[in-house]
């Protein structure tokens, strides 16, 4: 017997995003409900969806309350045992619940099933999960390289990008869901560190394939997008205590290295500024439980990493 699936997505405006998304869902070979969490957009998404999209389960927010808040209220709306979460701007393969579930019906200890992404042109991925290194800079998986090479081992799956993934519902709230304070980007990492230390598995549905069109609600490298990322990471630098212990001076070195950079490409502290918010905003939050070591990879140097993060950006042409 097939558990039941919830998809949530969240929507801040662009209606046409939307639109390709739910007509690629209703073209899925597995039976799932669809919930719409409607982000405080700004033009006609919510009552185009309405009309249009009747079936959708539609939840409006007056305002944009970040990714993580609008994601946990749709969660929160459904019952399925399997929560798939997916972004506006993704168009998925028909058989992809199908594929992408696979994993949670099968193994009840599976708790997060990463998912396949490709950029535009289907011959470059754009993520197959996230990865980290021993500082817990997260990646996208295998971002850019050939389909061919999508499955590669290393470097190792830490667990999925919430661009495009399923979470078993009873793990998901085992943990918490995604922490609000993260308002975008970073929040899914977060999670999947979670999932982890919880004791929880992760695994890659190399066949469950999906076209992610990438920033095109926020804007490719935009300071709203870095000073998002920026946040989340120092967040995260100081609820895991990374600045402390072994691995501190490659963590201080990588994020010198990392604001300056950005700071003589876009000639803003957008990436500064976000980290000291972050770190200031996890003054009073209790520290987390280091991930366990199959879901860090320790074969990443200090100078694969730099070269990871520069690829985080570099979208190259289909």
């Amino acid at each position: 017997m097939f558990l039941s699936i919830d998809v949530v997505i969240v929507a801040y405006g662009r209606y046409d995003l939307t639109e390709s998304c739910l007509r690629h869902l209703a073209a899925q070979t597995l039976a799932h409900r669809v919930i719409l969490v409607d982000n405080g957009s700004t033009d006609d998404t919510c009552a185009r969806v309405r009309e249009r999209w009747p079936e959708v389960q539609l939840d409006r927010l007056d305002e944009n309350r970040g990714f993580a808040e609008a994601c946990n209220r749709g969660v929160a709306a459904g019952s399925g045992e399997i929560v798939v979460l997916l972004n506006n701007d993704v168009d998925v393969r028909p058989d992809f619940l199908e594929r992408l579930t696979a994993p949670l019906q099968a193994h009840p200890r599976m708790g997060s099933v990463a998912a396949l992404m490709l950029q535009p042109g289907e011959r470059l991925i754009d993520s197959a999960g996230l990865a980290a290194d021993v500082t817990l800079g997260c990646f996208p998986r295998l971002q850019g390289l050939e389909v061919a090479e999508a499955t590669r081992e290393r470097p190792v799956l830490a667990g999925p990008a919430g661009t495009a993934a399923a979470y078993r519902r009873a793990a998901w709230t085992e943990v918490g869901g995604l922490d609000e304070v993260i308002f975008a980007y970073m929040e899914d990492f977060d999670l999947a560190l979670r999932l982890r230390s919880a004791g929880w598995e992760s695994v890659l549905a190399a066949d469950a394939i999906g076209v992610h069109q990438g920033s095109a609600t926020h804007g490719h490298r935009s300071a709203w997008q870095r000073r998002h990322g920026g946040f989340g990471r120092g967040y995260l630098l100081r609820r895991y205590d990374l600045l402390h212990g072994r691995t501190a001076p490659r963590t201080l070195a990588t994020e010198a290295v990392v604001v300056m950079a950005d700071l003589a490409i876009s000639r803003d502290l957008a990436a500064l500024s976000g980290r000291v918010t972050g770190w200031r905003d996890a003054r009073e939050a209790e520290k987390l439980t280091p991930p366990p070591a199959e879901a860090v990879d320790h074969t990443i140097s200090f100078r694969d990493s730099l070269a990871l993060r520069r690829g985080v950006y570099a979208r190259r042409a289909a």
